[in-house]
């Protein structure tokens, strides 16, 4: 099959910081034999045209000059538009253009069908150009998009890009509540629950992890506590602290160990100077990807505390859970959006409340707890469950499947 995958998130370059899922799909889809290209917004040093892994990746422009290309890209356009609001005045270009690429590619080019990542805009710019070309869409939700703008405008964008696409495809049980919430499904529309999967590889170098452990602590009866993610407020990063400086009041020896990059970086390193915990929390900011599971595999607990944002942001799937999981890491995430569906509470990780540094606490001490025997037993349950479930493998299999169903081409045909 020829595929075009359009999307706002995608590595801009070699080594990005910017969240690989949409990549590790379109390199799998190329691995099982199908041609695959990937339609992403323009960021300054990027390439607009290269072929990525074997995927053929093309950027289009938005806005000029080039460097004023901000809305998408580090952290994502959602948090940029709200810590930033005169971001907004870019939409309208940004959808015009992407609007314009796509239609751009599809005179050249014959696909069979088009995965559009997020309803809007990607969503309503691949309906709208496809329409003279008859190509099928199909929209994967990844939640931010169905949880967040929620004006009555937004609302009849979204149910009109859902209710006239071939297919939709949502990434956990929680979107896929959201998804029903706009009676999808009533206008004929099948929704596919497909998670969006993580490398299940062999463990760490367990030497390699000693080293890394050594070095990160300051007495070797210090647990490492550590966080994975965009450092924004509501991955939960400030409930973090707070819930180290409770363990810390209650006796236990802990260190908090925060790695990634975001906007709200400064007011953590700020918060964490203000209450005296410079030896207590560490910021290491963006470390390579190949490397992060060495991190999750050295921890004594993995953390995840995100909470709902004030934009209504929710963690739909959370695949940094499951890439610990998948490490060997015993993970403490919360009762919020699609984490519920990656931790079964005290078999393969725990859960707390959300937004509740005493909640994490309490659960952090829960986990930091275990004997041997009982941690061996949950990293061993936490792995299994992503390899059934959750794995690259499994989420190209079903995504394949689909495409095959909304467009009629069989293996034959290829």
């Amino acid at each position: 099959m020829k595929l075009l995958l359009v999307t706002s998130n995608y590595p801009r370059w070699a080594g990005d910081s910017t969240t690989p899922f949409v990549h590790s799909l379109a390199k799998d889809l190329v691995s099982k034999g199908h041609h695959v290209t990937v339609l992403a917004p323009h960021f300054e040093g990027a390439a607009l045209k290269e072929d990525f892994d074997g995927v053929h990746v093309r950027r289009f422009r938005y806005f000029w000059p080039i460097k004023a290309q901000t809305v998408c890209y580090q952290g994502g356009a959602l948090v940029n538009l709200r810590k930033k609001p005169i971001e907004k005045l870019k939409l309208p270009m940004l959808v015009l253009a992407e609007c314009f690429a796509v239609f751009r590619l599809l005179l050249t080019q014959r696909y069979d069908v088009i995965n559009a990542h997020w309803i809007i805009p990607q969503g309503f710019a691949a309906l709208v150009s496809s329409w003279l070309f008859r190509v099928p869409v199909v929209t994967t939700v990844h939640g931010g998009d169905i949880f967040s703008l929620k004006g009555k405008l937004m609302l009849k964008f979204k149910r009109w890009v859902l209710g006239r696409s071939a297919a939709v495809s949502v990434n956990s049980s929680f979107t896929e509540a959201a998804v029903n919430e706009l009676q999808v499904s009533s206008s004929g529309i099948s929704v596919h629950r497909i998670p969006m999967g993580v490398t299940v590889s062999e463990l760490p170098d367990p030497e390699e992890v000693s080293q890394l452990r050594l070095s990160l602590q300051d007495h070797p009866e210090r647990k490492l506590l550590v966080f994975v993610g965009r450092v924004i407020e509501e991955k939960g990063v400030f409930e973090a602290l707070e819930a180290t400086r409770l363990l810390l009041a209650k006796g236990h020896q802990v260190k908090l160990v925060v790695i990634g990059e975001g906007q709200d970086k400064v007011e953590l390193e700020q918060r964490i100077e203000r209450a005296n915990l410079e030896a207590a929390a560490q910021t290491l900011g963006w470390v390579e990807h190949s490397q992060v599971q060495h991190y999750m595999a050295a921890a004594d607990a993995f953390l995840g505390p995100s909470k709902q944002s004030a934009n209504g942001w929710v963690e739909a799937q959370g695949l940094t859970f499951l890439e610990a999981m998948a490490a060997g890491a015993v993970v403490v995430g919360s009762r919020s959006g699609g984490i519920v569906d990656s931790i079964e509470h005290g078999r393969s990780g725990y859960l707390c409340e959300p937004a509740s540094a005493t909640s994490l606490a309490d659960t952090l001490e829960q986990a930091l707890a275990l004997d041997d025997d009982g941690r061996q037993r949950l990293v061993a349950n936490a792995r299994s469950r992503v390899e059934a479930m959750f794995s690259r493998e499994i989420s190209a299999a079903r995504f394949e499947h689909l495409f095959r169903q909304v467009s009629g081409v069989t293996n034959d045909d290829q």
